[in-house]
């Protein structure tokens, strides 16, 4: 028994193709297609601990002399140079441009786009 034979306009129908002809939807946006002139705060993750170690000296220093700090004026001394170090270190990062991730913190994008706001009209 033969298959029947159907026009070609089944077949295309069948297949889709007549689908292709037609254009795509218009996509119309709810808002305007510019950018803002503000970005959301970002809370900046939180960097990994420092001193840890100087810390922890310091603290068995304490509890092995009764918390005395004449004691353990070395240890003591040796935390606080190490927190100073930390702050300085900290201090030149945030005058950096960049990130450590590579991008632009939200406060710093914010700066530059109240310098450069966008364009609403033309002149």
């Amino acid at each position: 028994m033969a298959a029947p034979v159907y026009p070609a306009w089944v077949s295309r129908w069948v297949s889709g193709q007549w689908r292709q002809k037609k254009r795509p939807p218009a996509i119309r946006p709810t808002r305007p297609l510019v950018l803002a002139n503000k970005v959301a705060n970002r809370r900046e993750q939180a960097g990994e601990a420092t001193c840890i170690t100087e810390m922890s000296v310091m603290m068995a220093c304490w509890k092995q002399n009764d918390f005395s700090d004449t004691a353990c004026a070395e240890e003591i001394r040796m935390f606080y140079d190490c927190v100073a170090k930390a702050e300085k270190e900290r201090k030149d990062q945030n005058e950096e441009t960049l990130s450590p991730r590579g991008s632009l913190t939200s406060s710093k994008v914010n700066k530059l786009l109240r310098r450069f706001p966008q364009i609403t009209r033309y002149v």
